[in-house]
């Protein structure tokens, strides 16, 4: 291995570090888009880091790379075509009631028994 090839892994990690501070810093200011930019910008960039120097991706042959991107556009196009149906309460001849929030089992569900260890 060549002295140009040679990754220096502390430095990608303290690198890594000083992004996650900066990352739970940002929101402190209180002022939104340094804390949009700090939440998805310096995520994104951690990410990359992490997929391209600890996963070793470029390394990788070609198609990996894209059936990564492919994989992670088809997961947005997911989240995206589902958001407006999430997020919404009231929709055309629908409406979001109690019943669908999320309630935690209570003891009565389990028939009023005492949970077995």
């Amino acid at each position: 291995m060549s002295e140009e090839s040679h990754t220096n892994y502390v430095k990608i990690w303290a690198l890594l570090v000083v992004l996650l501070a900066v990352s739970v810093l940002g929101p402190m200011l209180e002022i939104q888009i340094i804390t949009l930019l700090t939440a998805f910008g310096i995520a994104f960039v951690k990410a990359y880091l992490v997929a391209k120097y600890f996963m070793h991706i470029n390394m990788t042959p070609r198609f990996v790379p894209y059936l990564m991107v492919t994989c992670l556009v088809f997961m947005l196009l997911f989240v995206v075509g589902t958001a407006p149906d999430v997020y919404k309460s009231e929709g055309t001849n629908w409406k979001k009631t109690a019943e669908w929030q999320y309630m935690p089992p209570s003891p009565a569900d389990h028939g009023g028994a005492a949970e077995h260890h």
